[in-house]
């Protein structure tokens, strides 16, 4: 099966470009008895700080905060991978007041990773607004002797179980990218995962471990380092920093079209005047230079989708990769 269906005929980049802005969706006037916000209000990450969720929650806060004339406070409330900051956001009072940041993994990724999921995504959750991207890109150790994506299925194929792939777990992002671009190809290597991307990065740089399929802004500091060679990144198009680094698709390896997106979900029951500020101050807050900015230089795609696209969008991959991950054998043990 292709990892990326006719009916995606436009990738993340098309409509981060093409796009209605954020900040144009249509909104009502908004009056209620209380004024929302009367109160601060908390993002909740489900990873700990410093990572990816991390990242966007805090470049987002502050200038939403602003916009919305409360502060917003970001807590990192981690475990049992992405599960529990999760299920607390589906859990809680649906006033706008406790918002989620989501992202592929949590949103699209876990109902195809556990049979009995605490949460229901689309069920649970409203899209507030998608605000960046990041690609993945493949990378091996440097004295790795292979010169492309070609060549390593080339060799792994006449040498199954002979090369490693690392990850920061099981069920990680990185695990569900090897593990279906390498399902696709029809290849068996052996994954290795690790408790965290930063002990997967030392075995990697020390030669200890083949290759790892990372986000592209963190493997982007190794490869200008110099410390490993790149092999492919996983959206449809070329990534402007890297731009002699080919896609998956290119290569005729397999047709991966995985960018992690992230964004703000509320409790599906928030009012819809509630909901509507929230994408409407959010759909500023996006295209604010800074913050643009921001992202541009941490490696991301700023996304300009419409409150109808990015529900669509959501909706699709929650679809798209319950299927992948299932059919690729990932699961979180």
């Amino acid at each position: 099966m292709s990892a990326s269906s006719p009916s995606r005929r436009h990738s993340l980049r098309a409509l981060a470009l093409g796009g209605a802005a954020l900040g144009t969706w249509p909104g009502r006037a908004f009056a209620q008895a209380a004024p929302f916000p009367s109160q601060p209000l908390r993002i909740i990450v489900p990873q700990p700080p410093g990572g990816g969720f991390d990242t966007v929650a805090r470049i987002l806060a502050e200038p939403l905060g602003n916009a919305l004339g409360q502060p917003v406070l970001v807590e990192n409330r981690p475990g049992s991978g992405t599960l529990v900051g999760t299920e607390a956001v589906a859990k809680a009072a649906p006033d706008g007041y406790t918002l989620l940041l989501g992202g592929l993994s949590n949103i699209a990724i876990n109902p195809g990773l556990y049979p009995k999921l605490s949460y229901d995504p689309l069920r649970d959750f409203k899209p507030v607004g998608l605000a960046v991207a990041y690609a993945y890109t493949l990378i091996a150790r440097k004295d790795l002797p292979v010169q492309s994506l070609e060549d390593l299925i080339r060799q792994a194929r006449d040498k199954p179980g002979a090369f490693t792939y690392a990850s920061a777990g099981n069920g990680s992002g990185q695990h569900v990218a090897s593990a279906v671009l390498f399902q696709q190809a029809r290849v068996r290597l052996v994954h290795v995962p690790y408790r965290g991307a930063q002990q997967a990065y030392q075995d990697l740089l020390g030669g200890r471990v083949d290759l790892l399929f990372d986000l592209s802004p963190t493997a982007k500091v190794q490869i200008d380092a110099q410390r490993v060679k790149p092999l492919a990144v996983s959206s449809l198009e070329r990534l402007d920093y890297h731009p002699q680094v080919p896609t998956v698709t290119e290569t005729g390896v397999a047709q991966l079209d995985m960018q992690s997106w992230f964004g703000l979900f509320a409790p599906a029951a928030v009012p819809a005047p509630v909901l509507e500020r929230l994408r409407s101050e959010l759909g500023k807050v996006a295209a604010l230079p800074e913050v643009v900015d921001k992202f541009r230089r941490n490696g991301g795609q700023p996304l300009r989708l419409s409150a109808a696209q990015a529900e669509t969008l959501v909706r699709n991959d929650v679809a798209r990769w319950t299927r992948l991950v299932r059919e690729a054998g990932v699961t979180p043990e």
